[in-house]
């Protein structure tokens, strides 16, 4: 879904990330769904997951999202000299209070925000600046400055239960998993609901399909035996979930096909209520070092115009159910405050981050820094981002250990959720 563009250390990334996928991929190839595995660490994987509970989506904008450019501070002073040609006006700007507003492009999620269920944290972001997308990246979904193993905390969160279940955890609309879900407890990357089934399954050979890997590996104990129970149970398990018609129509347009379609998938896994408690879906590229644009067009104004489409669709979609479920956003980091000489920005610190749906509590939030007091031409971090998703997982998931999902984070509460 990630486009990569202008930027030789994104592709570099991405380059990265593929490798690792095609080992997972090998390790799960029995069936038509990857599952994580690595290590002896894997564990028994035959469990159904625990139904009924709250439900989080993270969207990573990949690619380093500008945040001044979505929650606009169009009341600090110093705002419009710092940006310089890129410099919103206030006027058409949503949701204004004193100091923000945010983007135009992002009025298809007004009604969220009148309703009090959408929230902005503006000045968050790792604790050091880190300009790499791959590293920040790794930092980001790692999310553990106390360790050097590679394990994300979508994955420590979801193993803190005894309920083991590929379906957990869920990386919807690309077949990549990111390093949030990596680790020992069983996950699932896939390219959308309709794609999951067995290999050699179709003209009415599944039972015997199954017969047979289950012959192969079900009394297997190691690795490759746990995965392919758990790709087994998966793919039974969301068998069907994948027909589905949805209640509101979703964008069909570029940018925001692949999201949209990520997001309609999601809707459906909600639905079918499976015991899913963590979605990550990525929608970039962010990298705008040039062509960001202004008001009337440019790359900036056509991704948040898709993404507010495409999330307000989910989120009308869900319906009732969006009591159930939150929407985060992350991205590795913000923007230069000012435009490089291409008419776009360079890879900068500080940055914000969205909050939609269940629990949220409405309005801005986090400590200003102010444009005058900026780190090295970047906007300052005032706020950890492991704040923000610690208090998350405190209020919608309050029988996880926000201390094991975030090692050696001391919460402070900011008050985004209820």
């Amino acid at each position: 879904m990630t486009t990569p563009d202008c930027c030789t250390d994104y592709l570099r990334a991405a380059s990265v990330s593929r490798r690792r996928f095609l080992g997972g991929m090998a390790a799960a190839g029995a069936t038509g769904v990857v599952t994580s595995v690595f290590g002896d660490a894997v564990r028994q994987a035959s469990y159904a997951a625990t139904t009924g509970g709250n439900v989080l989506v993270v969207l990573s904008l990949r690619g380093g999202v500008d945040g001044l450019g979505v929650v606009v501070p169009h009341g600090d002073p110093a705002y419009v000299d710092a940006r310089g040609t890129l410099a919103l006006p206030t006027a058409p700007l949503l949701a204004k209070d004193s100091t923000f507003g945010l983007h135009p492009e992002l009025a298809p999620l007004q009604w969220l925000w009148d309703a009090g269920q959408m929230a902005a944290v503006q000045a968050v972001g790792l604790k050091v600046p880190n300009r790499s997308h791959f590293a920040a990246m790794e930092l980001v979904e790692d999310a553990d400055p106390t360790s050097s193993v590679r394990r994300g905390w979508v994955n420590r969160m979801i193993g803190l239960d005894t309920d083991v279940s590929a379906v957990e955890a869920v990386h919807m609309g690309d077949t990549m998993p990111p390093t949030m879900i990596e680790g020992p407890a069983p996950t699932l990357a896939t390219n959308g609901l309709s794609d999951i089934g067995l290999i050699g399954a179709d003209d009415g050979y599944a039972a015997r399909r199954r017969t047979q890997l289950n012959t192969m590996w079900g009394g297997n104990t190691g690795p490759l035996g746990n995965a392919t129970r758990s790709a087994l149970e998966a793919v039974s398990t969301l068998s069907g979930v994948g027909k589905y018609t949805p209640s509101v129509a979703y964008p069909t347009g570029w940018p925001g096909t692949d999201l949209s379609k990520a997001l309609k998938d999601t809707a459906a896994l909600i639905k079918a209520d499976v015991g899913t408690e963590v979605v990550s879906i990525d929608f970039g590229s962010w990298d705008m070092h040039d062509g960001y644009g202004t008001l009337g067009w440019g790359r900036m104004q056509e991704m948040l115009g898709a993404f507010a489409a495409s999330v307000s669709a989910f989120m009308r979609d869900l319906g009732p159910l969006r009591s159930k479920v939150t929407v985060v956003t992350i991205s590795e980091f913000g923007r230069r405050v000012a435009p490089n000489g291409n008419g776009g920005l360079d890879h900068g610190w500080g940055n914000m981050m969205l909050l939609m749906g269940g629990g949220v509590r409405g309005g801005y939030h986090g400590r200003w820094p102010g444009l005058d007091q900026l780190t090295d031409g970047d906007l300052s971090v005032t706020t950890d981002y492991r704040q923000v998703l610690g208090e998350v997982v405190a209020k919608r998931f309050p029988g996880k250990s926000v201390s094991q999902v975030f090692p050696g984070l001391v919460q402070k509460p900011l008050g985004v959720l209820v």
